[in-house]
């Protein structure tokens, strides 16, 4: 490989670092004798899909030169820093080397903005093109798409990509002007919507017709960067709920702030939170709105600007609706399960497949994976009844919170709590089994969701 190019791709992947809607973290391979090459890591990230499968990218940006001069970005106009940019034929070079290599599956490739948005969209859409037709690569492609591109360039991307994404960046219109005056809010969401438009009408064409041309049949994806403007964790979960329901969004990434190069526009490293233990909570928040049925507001109160730092979103839902808990792991439906502490969804499922055979004991889940350490507190089985929720949710939470090591308090989950098991009393081998407690099972399942469209 020219050195030329590998110095260029030194710059333009650590600047693609900043974007984190790839779902992304860096990846080194040493050479081997069973091999061809070895890698750096330069460019390399991975992505994960929604099964768990992780797919290695070649993560760059084409350029890092830009019009714009965003106050977030590493790339703006007044930042100093080395600019270069890839040639068509040298990001498409990249890609097979890294793909024949057996380093990548696939591409990510984002820009920054040359002298507008037709210019740039077009030299990623060659690049898309070369990839698909003359080297007849199937690999997966993800291309960002440039607010302000052409309709015809946009209907071009989609054709030849596996996902786009258009950066929303800033949480609030207001903030998106303060820290960069020449974007707005139509210039995002006017290619976002069209981009959703395209992915509808392909998928009913389809229906019709199975040989009709696919579009972009990942969906779309957006970047949300929190920290640099003083939006709440409600208003940055308003607009992702807003943009889930609207836009039929796949994934909308969350980026904690980091200070690149001490624009005064932005906050200093003194003057906001952790950035990588909100975006870890952000995270939590959304999964549970996109996967376990949780509305916006069970999340995140409206009284409460911000989600609490110490303990998860669902066990600070169970913490401040105790009178749902706790939860009789042999009666309560699949919707109440997954929403305990420490029970996934798989391991509600498994419930309640296994209670079709006889009823579950504590041990039965032990041995289902569920985080008793945190669950303990909030359901019940035969042989454990916890009493502490229902006369003291303040000391649930105390014990929850002080069982966190001081090291691994921002990133960490939930150190081991000590599980309280209380011995069950001796009762006869005959005797039945004792009903469920007066609030162990809710009146009524929590309220339905409209399925969204994939």
């Amino acid at each position: 490989m020219r050195r030329q190019v590998i110095e260029k791709l030194e710059i333009l992947a650590d600047a693609a670092k900043y974007d984190a809607s790839c779902a992304s973290s860096g990846s080194k391979r040493k050479g081997r004798a069973d091999r061809m090459g070895n890698s750096s890591g330069i460019g390399i990230c991975h992505s994960y899909t929604e099964d768990g499968r992780c797919v290695s990218l070649l993560k760059i940006l084409f350029t890092n030169h830009c019009i714009y001069d965003c106050a977030y970005c590493v790339s703006r106009r007044s930042n100093d820093v080395t600019r270069v940019a890839f040639t068509v034929d040298e990001v498409v070079e990249l890609t097979i080397g890294f793909y024949q290599r057996n380093y990548i599956e696939g591409l990510f490739l984002s820009s920054g903005i040359f002298k507008d948005a037709d210019t740039t969209t077009e030299k990623l859409v060659a690049v898309a093109r070369k990839l698909r037709q003359v080297h007849k690569f199937n690999g997966y492609i993800h291309l960002k798409v440039i607010p302000g591109a052409s309709p015809e360039l946009l209907t071009e991307a989609g054709r030849l990509a596996d996902r786009l994404s258009v950066n929303v960046e800033i949480p609030s219109e207001a903030g998106l002007k303060s820290v960069a005056p020449e974007k707005d809010y139509q210039q995002v969401f006017t290619p976002m919507a069209a981009v959703r438009d395209e992915i509808v009408a392909a998928k009913e064409e389809r229906r019709a017709i199975r040989s009709a041309p696919v579009f972009a049949p990942g969906g779309q994806s957006t970047q949300l960067v929190v920290g640099a403007t003083p939006e709440s964790d409600r208003q940055v979960l308003v607009l992702a709920d807003g943009l889930y329901r609207e836009q039929k969004l796949r994934r909308v990434y969350y980026s904690g702030f980091v200070p690149l190069g001490g624009d005064p526009r932005v906050p200093s490293p003194d003057d906001y939170r952790a950035p990588l233990h909100r975006e870890h909570r952000l995270y939590q928040a959304d999964w549970l709105i996109r996967k376990y049925g949780f509305q916006l507001d069970e999340v995140v109160a409206p009284g409460q600007p911000d989600l609490d730092a110490d303990v998860d979103p669902k066990t600070a839902y169970a913490l401040r609706f105790p009178h749902h808990f706790p939860v009789d792991v042999n009666r309560a439906p699949v919707e109440w399960l997954q929403r305990v502490p420490g029970l996934g969804l798989r391991s509600a499922r498994r419930i309640v497949a296994a209670r079709r055979h006889g009823p579950v004991r504590w041990d039965d889940l032990r041995r289902m994976g569920v985080v008793l350490k945190r669950a303990q507190f909030f359901l019940t089985v035969a042989d454990h009844r916890p009493q502490l929720l229902e006369h003291d949710p303040a000391e649930v939470r105390r014990r929850i919170v002080a069982a966190r090591p001081a090291a691994d308090a921002q990133l960490s989950l939930f150190a081991p709590v000590p599980v309280e098991r209380p011995t069950p009393p001796p009762r006869p081998a005959a005797a039945p089994l004792p009903g469920p407690s007066r609030r162990a099972v809710p009146l009524a399942p929590p309220p339905a969701r409209v399925r969204r469209a994939a």
